[in-house]
């Protein structure tokens, strides 16, 4: 399939949108009053410190709701404004944050169900309006629902869309696709249906197996034991490495890509020497600004003393749990929340390490004197934020 015609001619429809409906005006009170927070603001005016009581707040410089997100939220309630008594479904949910899809969903905008691990969009009708979140969505969810007639409202991130240009281009040189991301997110989902052939690594050790099968082979059955779901059909990794473009899930943590990318390069200029590298290899840069400066602003952070740091998001959230890696990297305890309402009774908090199943702890704020750092990710309102650093106060008044 020729996916970037399709979505040309996809954009050209009548019944696609993407630059939302003109009701800015009209939903700007209801995004301030539900997302905004007086607090943050006056912390961010107080050089990112708060002191109360017993405990000391630092918040990251940068932190929560990015344009990305912003603008797909708003774009979500203008669908609603201009479609008042239309079915409206979302493909999935449009940010990684709990709060903000149960909005959604009392608006009465509906997620299309999973069954069986797969969507089902036998529901979805001639004529629906579907919402594409802002991880964006894979070209055949695009196709079928072109199919059914549906009016599609894109809320795709651009930064997303950057990546699928990227993944386009390797395709077209016939370059095999490297994308540094989890296999089953939904925008890797989608990137991946852009691309041709296409292998997805999770970090630096899966980058280094690949890199020493590119440099030395190895054994078919067990590479494709190792990236099961990973890589595209018909996958080869004998002959579909012999020339690969670098591409990556948005979310993932800036450092490693790059390590990635260089990874790669390293490898195929002393497989191919430095003459025939650009026949082997290409690199974009598709790390997205907002998960960089959260991450630059989280490296600062725990440069402060601090006696712990609370990571606020979804649990699913890519972005999120790459800042809690931080914290970890550096031997600061920290607790991974994604409301309020984790905090308490009591000096008690339901958390998520990383990697692991929600926990409850009791006495994790230590007496006397603390130090607490705060940071969220991208699709996290102040406002939750702003509840969090409340109960903290209470906690320690």
């Amino acid at each position: 399939m020729d996916t970037k015609t399709f979505k040309r001619e996809l954009q050209r429809s009548e019944n696609y949108h993407r630059k939302g409906f003109g009701h800015e005006a009209e939903v700007a009170d209801t995004l301030k009053t539900t997302y905004q927070s007086h607090l943050i603001q006056q912390l961010r005016e107080n050089q990112h410190t708060l002191k109360h009581g017993q405990i000391t707040i630092r918040l990251a410089e940068a932190f929560g709701f990015c344009w990305g997100v912003e603008r797909a939220v708003a774009m979500a309630y203008e669908t609603r404004t201009h479609f008042p008594h239309q079915r409206i479904w979302i493909t999935n949910e449009i940010i990684h944050n709990p709060s903000v899809n149960q909005h959604l969903r009392n608006m009465q905008v509906e997620f299309i169900p999973v069954v069986n691990g797969e969507k089902d969009f036998s529901k979805v009708g001639c004529g629906d309006v579907v919402i594409l979140p802002a991880f964006g969505a894979s070209v055949q969810e695009m196709q079928l629902l072109r199919d059914k007639s549906c009016v599609i409202v894109d809320t795709t991130c651009p930064w997303v869309a950057k990546v699928w240009n990227s993944v386009e281009k390797h395709k077209k040189i016939q370059y095999t696709s490297i994308i540094h991301g989890k296999y089953n997110h939904e925008e890797t989902i989608a990137t991946s249906s852009f691309a041709g052939k296409y292998l997805v690594v999770l970090n630096m050790d899966e980058a280094h197996y690949v890199a020493d099968y590119i440099l030395h082979g190895g054994d078919r059955v067990t590479f494709d034991q190792k990236f099961h779901n990973a890589f595209s059909h018909g996958f080869d990794p004998d002959y579909d490495l012999e020339a690969i473009g670098i591409a990556n899930q948005t979310t993932m943590l800036k450092s490693e890509t790059e390590l990635i990318g260089k990874l790669f390069e390293h490898t195929m200029l002393q497989k191919y020497g430095p003459q025939a590298l650009h026949q082997h290899f290409q690199a974009f840069n598709t790390i997205c600004d907002a998960t960089q400066e959260r991450q630059d602003a989280m490296f600062e952070l725990v440069e402060d003393p601090l006696d712990l740091i609370v990571v606020i998001g979804g649990f699913n959230s890519s972005n999120t749990t790459h800042l809690q890696e931080i914290a970890i990297e550096r031997k600061i305890p920290s607790y991974h929340i994604d409301c309020a309402e984790r905090i308490g009774p009591g000096n008690r908090i339901e958390h998520k390490p990383l990697g692991e199943s929600l926990q409850i702890q009791e006495q994790w704020l230590p007496p006397g004197e603390v130090v607490v750092g705060i940071t969220s990710g991208a699709s996290t309102p102040d406002k939750v934020v702003e509840d969090v650093i409340e109960k903290l106060l209470l906690l320690k008044s």
